[in-house]
This record gives structure tokens, C-alpha cells and sequence, in this order.
């Protein structure tokens, strides 16, 4: 999951413990977090737009998908006259701080590392929740120690 950290970052998460994410406004995006997302599952919380991007720690689904309350808010950025309470058009799920990595999984070294170089963020740079392997986390991991 991407956030641009002056928006809202791994140490918001921190301090404030969980969190829904909210304004998703891809359908893709939306739909990984409304149809795929299960309870428990971890999460790889990466910056973006910011002078180091990259995986900055972890985080965990703590409540399945929600309809995200800003689309109904019309003072909100994230507002969508299309939406109603009776037919959402964008959801989030609740995420809960985990951990924050001593160093930062860079992208440049994403980029590097054979292993990871079909991972979506790297296919679809733009989209901001995507899927990761197993494999691809377990090697994120590896890489943050």
C-alpha cells in the first residue's frame, strides 16, 4: 500500500495505531482492498512522492472493507457525487501498525533485485494497493534487515 508520506505515513501509523485507508480512487486499487484483502494480512507500507521512495515498514489488514466515508463528504478532496449511502462506489480497509523498518527497502533497490522485478508496483507504478507474492514479501523482508 502507497501513501505519500506528507499525507500520511508509517510514523502517523505509529503514532495513531490503525487507521482506515481512504481515498483510494482507482477501481483496481479498490477492488484488491474490497475483494482480496483478507483479515490479517500483511502489509508492505511504502512512500511514495518523496525523495527516498520505498518500503518504509509493515502494517495488517485489522478490519475488512469498508465504504470509505470521505466519498460521501462533500468539504472532502475525496468526495464523489456518485456515491450514496445506499450504493458506495469506493471502499478501504482498516490497517494497523506492525512496524517500521530501521532502514527503508528502497525502490531503486527493488529495481535491482532480480527476484522482485515482476512486482506490480514496478508493472503498475501509479496504482496504490497491489498485490505482492509471497515470495516478493519474504525477499522485502530479507532486504530490510
Amino acid at each position: 500500500m502507497k501513501s505519500e508520506p506528507e499525507e500520511f505515513s508509517i510514523d502517523a501509523l505509529k503514532k495513531i495505531g490503525e487507521e482506515p485507508w481512504s481515498g483510494v480512487r482507482n477501481f483496481q486499487a479498490r477492488n484488491y482492498m474490497k475483494d482480496e484483502m483478507q483479515l490479517g494480512d500483511q502489509v508492505l507500507f511504502y512512500h511514495s512522492s518523496c525523495p527516498v521512495p520505498g518500503v518504509y515498514g509493515l502494517a495488517k489488514v485489522s478490519h475488512l472493507a469498508e465504504p470509505d466515508l470521505a466519498q460521501f463528504d462533500k468539504k472532502s478532496k475525496y468526495y464523489d457525487a456518485r456515491a450514496s449511502k445506499e450504493k458506495p462506489w469506493w471502499y478501504g480497509v482498516r490497517v494497523k501498525f506492525v512496524k517500521k523498518f530501521k532502514k527503508p527497502v528502497t525502490l531503486e533497490e527493488i529495481k535491482k533485485e532480480p527476484s522482485l522485478k515482476k512486482m506490480t508496483i514496478l508493472q503498475r507504478p501509479r496504482l496504490s494497493v497491489s498485490p505482492v507474492t509471497a515470495a516478493e514479501y519474504k525477499r522485502i523482508l530479507s532486504l530490510a534487515q
